[in-house]
């Protein structure tokens, strides 16, 4: 990828008020994207916080409050592109889930944990796609879905059993809708590992939050522990130029972590 390869873009990130979605943002805007619109679903004054950060790097900020798991919701965070005519790439970031780490306690979740996981998870992808088809296809080139599912739904390990049926139904997805709207649309995923957000930090408190990062150094092949930033280069590359040719595949970036850790062997 290079400087300007999102020249003139239209760019829509859910989920885009802090962490991975706060950091495409820029990326895009520093890219030179034309236009980005920021959805959030509770966190107003973060989403005005990544406005400024990418109006700072000289691209248009349209804040749009929505729900993903509302339908009506998705139709108005697409609407709020419709004045520039098209969306180039449409980022579904936007995603929840339920802390329950045991995954052997059967009791920690219940059926309200799924429906509501899977609402916002895989519904919610799939709803803001349909309400951007049409304005992804009216570019001048194939428009871009990418999702942000996660390392979970490829392993079977993350924060609760929900969680990681909600990210591989994602993934699953993905493969679906890139034939089912290929040649117009290009739709493929992310799957990150850890990523050090106000996201994880909320779910998992300070003190484990740190606990967990000190591990993904030491367990990881890459020793590292992965910052937003990290990750967004990333997702903004499934959605650039460059990968223009690349359609229903999954990206894992997790710092080697679906290896199985660091390896035994000498150095």
């Amino acid at each position: 990828m290079a400087k300007g390869d999102f020249d003139g873009y239209v760019v829509v990130v859910t989920g885009a008020s802090t962490g991975l979605g706060r950091a495409i943002c820029v990326e895009v805007a520093s890219r030179g994207a034309k236009a980005v619109v920021i959805n959030y679903a509770r966190s107003e004054a973060e989403a005005h916080e990544t406005a400024g950060l990418v109006r700072q790097e000289g691209a248009e900020a349209i804040v749009v409050q929505g729900d993903v798991s509302i339908d009506e919701d998705c139709k108005r965070i697409a609407a709020a592109a419709a004045s520039f005519s098209r969306i180039d790439v449409l980022f579904n970031n936007a995603g929840m889930t339920k802390m329950a780490l045991d995954h052997s306690d059967m009791d920690a979740v219940d059926a309200e944990d799924f429906q509501r996981l899977y609402a916002v998870n895989v519904i919610g992808s799939f709803q803001m796609t349909r309400a951007a088809k049409s304005l992804l296809e009216a570019g001048p080139k194939a428009g871009a879905v990418v999702m942000t599912a996660s390392i979970a739904g490829v392993m079977g390990l993350g924060s609760s059993t929900p969680y990681c049926a909600s990210k591989g139904a994602m993934i699953t997805m993905t493969i679906d809708l890139a034939r089912a709207l290929a040649p117009k649309i290009r739709v493929n995923a992310i799957c990150p590992g850890f990523i050090a957000t106000p996201w994880f930090e909320k779910g998992l408190g300070p003190q484990a939050m740190e606990q967990m990062r000190q591990r993904q150094m030491k367990v990881t092949p890459l020793q590292v522990a992965s910052e937003a930033e990290d990750i967004a280069g990333a997702a903004v590359f499934l959605g650039s130029p460059a990968s223009r040719h690349i359609t229903g595949e999954t990206l894992l970036v997790d710092g080697g972590a679906h290896l199985g850790g660091a390896s035994l062997g000498m150095r």
